[in-house]
Order: C-alpha cells, then sequence, then structure tokens
C-alpha cells in the first residue's frame, strides 16, 4: 500500500476561512475530495490551537481522514492527531521520531533549498513539502520559489512523496502534478471559495485527468 495515498491536501486556519467556520468548510473540503487536512493556526495562543484542533478531529475522523498538525507537538500529542508537519526553524524531524507519541505519525518536512534532500531530516521525513512553488500571500517566511522546473529538479532526487504549496488553483493544477508532484496543498482555492465543497471537487477533477 502506499504510504502517502493523498493528492489533495487542505491547509486550513480560522483566518483563512474570513469569517465562515472553519470546521464547515472542512467538512465541506472532504465531502468535495480533500484526502487530508492540516490545521495551521500561527497566531493562536496554545490553548486556541488545541481548542481548534478538538474541533477538527471531530469532522476529520468521522470521514477517516487525516489531521496533520503544523508545527505543535502538544497539540498533535493531545488530539491523536495523524501527523505533524515542521518547516527549517521548527523541530527537527530526528527528534520528533525520538518522542513516543509521535514516533510513529505521519511527518512532514518542508524543503526549502535542495541540499536539504541528502540530510537526515528529509530520509525520516514521510512526505516533501515543496514550499512554496509560487509566492502567495498566505506563506511570507519562505525562501525559495520553486516553480514548475523546481519541482521537475526534486522528482528526479527523491521518490519521497512531494506535496507542493504555493499560489495554486484550478488552472495550474494539473500542471503541478505532471511536473512531478504527488499531490496539491491548497489554502485559499478552497478556504476562500464561496462553494468550498465544489472548489474541492473541482480541483481533484483536474488532478486525476
Amino acid at each position: 500500500m502506499n504510504s502517502f495515498p493523498y493528492q489533495l491536501y487542505l491547509v486550513i486556519s480560522e483566518a483563512d476561512c474570513h469569517g465562515k467556520s472553519f470546521v464547515e468548510v472542512a467538512e465541506q473540503a472532504i465531502l468535495g475530495g480533500v484526502d487530508i487536512i492540516q490545521l495551521r493556526e500561527k497566531k493562536s495562543s496554545d490553548t486556541e490551537f488545541l481548542r481548534k484542533a478538538q474541533q477538527l478531529i471531530e469532522i476529520t475522523d468521522k470521514y477517516h481522514i487525516p489531521l496533520i498538525i503544523n508545527d505543535h507537538i502538544m497539540v498533535t500529542e493531545q488530539v491523536h492527531a495523524a501527523g505533524i508537519h515542521v518547516g527549517n526553524s521548527d523541530t527537527a524531524p530526528t527528534l520528533l521520531r525520538q518522542r513516543p507519541l509521535i514516533q510513529n505519525k505521519i511527518i512532514g518536512y518542508s524543503v526549502e533549498y535542495l541540499s536539504q534532500l541528502e540530510n537526515e531530516q528529509t530520509r525520516v521525513s514521510d512526505y516533501l513539502g515543496i514550499s512554496p512553488v509560487f509566492r502567495t500571500d498566505t506563506k511570507t517566511d519562505t525562501v525559495t520559489e520553486w516553480g514548475l522546473h523546481g519541482i521537475t529538479k526534486i522528482r528526479q532526487l527523491t521518490e519521497k512523496p512531494l506535496v507542493a504549496i504555493g499560489n495554486i488553483h484550478l488552472k495550474n493544477s494539473r500542471e503541478i502534478i505532471k511536473a512531478g508532484a504527488d499531490c496539491i496543498a491548497v489554502v485559499s482555492a478552497i478556504c476562500s471559495a464561496d462553494d468550498p465543497q465544489k472548489a474541492a471537487y473541482e480541483l481533484k477533477n483536474e488532478i486525476l485527468k
């Protein structure tokens, strides 16, 4: 069985839903075809992050969808999330693998330099976040804008599952898969949509063509 059989990945926060219930947006997205969801709450307190994760995991568990927590060990452990996603300034995947409550979970690791493909963090991670493919207002702390050529180059250098994120939408999603990504991750394309279920459905069908 494919260890990462996901193709449409939603990264969600309450703020990105612009006043809509993030839990309702997540449920509609799942009904539309989202395979995996990451809760990213960079500005929430620990208590708030935990509360939101507890709300969201009720929905993801209902539909048997993995919930990934962005860079928060305590929340990941307390809600029994499926995994955690970290970047270069976060806790290293090698250290996460030493934690009893996380060592067997999904660990995602964002890649910003080609040299990272050769390090120990990549080796112990379950998938690599290619961030951003194209620059985006929802994530401004990134280094490399990879573009389609960057995805192709990374695909040639690693067999790890690649999750592409960064200004991905209906019109460029298929190109990103063709370039070598295994999965596309979106924020605004679903969270900002008037109809999140329809937006997810259209994206899923586009990348499956």
